[in-house]
């Protein structure tokens, strides 16, 4: 069985749907490891297809952002991912804002013992916001004149953008577990994304979402970006926490279709960024062809020599004081941020050199841009991470690692 991607509107409303009992009825879901990319009836060469993407004004030459998480991001790392072609996003809610020098934190986090690490977070996060380290945060990547987005969690986007706006940031991520373009509270006051972006010279990234509704309303209040992904994070609780979230290439393409019907009611693209659960270059492959403009990776990058945490990574959720939905995992460090994004890789298992990697996926398939990668063929392949791989398997090599 195959399908095209990304999925239109009229298939999205069309979809089978299985009965779950007499009450209750679902669709299937899919996700990384459940698809095959086709090849191409042509192939071109892979030094001659184009893999940027554009955000507002702003054109990336590697179509990859970096997760505003501790444990990669910093004003290091933030700079070297610039410099590469792509962009960091940095938490403005984190401990690069909370601490003026957090690098004897990010040790302490790194050396507690396992059994002590929420607690840990818990109390570290509780340190305030300054709000002077953000402009100083800012202003120390782009003197390195390349581009930096920032990330804040809704109930302070609206205070914060003129700050980033002057600051120098390229992009300001609106980032949490779930967002809606509605919605309901007696106690605060609803972010409205319509003024957020109405008053910003930069482009607005919203996240996270993973159904077509929701998304389609969200790119109708004028929002450039849109983040996919309800708990695939390597770090993330949450889909065990709560028992939501959507596997990454279902979520995808029901977002891309999104896109589409935004583009033909309003004449504008607005960009889908798959966030979280690629763990090779093969899976970052398969959501630019389930729809996706552009990718934002984290435990990848967190497991560089460039990133913050030492070889550890942990999620936005994780130091949450009253219901952590996330947890401290060790990623080792097994190369340099360079060697992970452009190579040459050293490693045979995909962590290596994302780049070139999206790149001859593109050849392959015969896509010269990532948006003709998008109606690569996909086929639903359950035997596509074990089909003839019994010795790496046994050997735990390769595939079988």
């Amino acid at each position: 069985m195959s399908v095209r991607a990304p999925l239109k509107a009229s298939a999205f409303e069309a979809s089978e749907t299985f009965e779950l009992g007499r009450f209750k009825r679902a669709r299937r879901a899919y996700g990384f490891d459940e698809v095959a990319l086709v090849p191409g009836r042509v192939t071109i060469n892979p030094e001659e297809v184009d893999s940027s993407v554009e955000l507002g004004s702003l054109r990336l030459a590697v179509p990859i952002l970096a997760a505003a998480m501790d444990g990669v991001v910093d004003v290091r790392f933030a700079v070297e991912m610039g410099r590469l072609g792509g962009m960091a996003v940095l938490n403005l809610d984190g401990l690069q804002t909370r601490y003026a020098d957090p690098t004897s934190v990010l040790q302490e986090i790194a050396e507690a013992p396992r059994e002590h690490i929420n607690a840990l977070l818990q109390k570290l996060y509780q340190a305030p916001v300054r709000e002077q380290l953000i402009g100083e945060r800012i202003m120390a990547v782009k003197r390195a004149r390349v581009p930096v987005g920032v990330s804040t969690v809704p109930a302070h986007a609206s205070r914060r953008a003129g700050l980033v706006a002057e600051a120098g940031a390229d992009c300001l991520v609106v980032q949490g577990t779930v967002l809606t373009a509605r919605h309901i509270s007696r106690s605060y006051e609803q972010l409205s994304f319509e003024k957020l972006c109405t008053g910003l010279s930069i482009p607005v990234v919203a996240g996270n979402c993973v159904d077509y509704e929701t998304a389609l309303e969200l790119m109708q209040t004028g929002i450039a970006g849109i983040l996919v992904g309800v708990g695939p994070g390597a770090a993330c609780t949450t889909r065990g926490v709560l028992g939501v979230g959507v596997p990454q290439v279902t979520a995808t393409s029901d977002v891309a279709a999104a896109r589409e019907t935004c583009l033909r009611e309003t004449g504008r693209r607005v960009q889908v960024i798959t966030d979280g659960g690629m763990r090779v270059a093969g899976d970052i492959a398969k959501a630019f062809a389930a729809g996706a403009d552009a990718v934002m990776v984290g435990s990848i990058f967190a497991g560089t020599t460039d990133a913050a945490g030492g070889g550890y990574h942990w999620g936005m959720a994780t130091p949450d004081p009253n219901l952590p939905r996330g947890t401290r995992i060790k990623v080792g460090r097994r190369g340099t941020l360079r060697e992970v994004l452009l190579g040459p890789a050293r490693v045979d298992d995909g962590t290596q050199n994302l780049v070139g990697a999206l790149r001859s996926a593109m050849g392959v398939c015969g896509a010269a841009t990532l948006r003709d990668f998008q109606q690569t063929e996909l086929v639903i392949a359950p035997a596509i991470q074990n089909e003839g791989k019994l010795f790496q398997q046994a050997q735990q090599v390769g595939m079988g690692t």
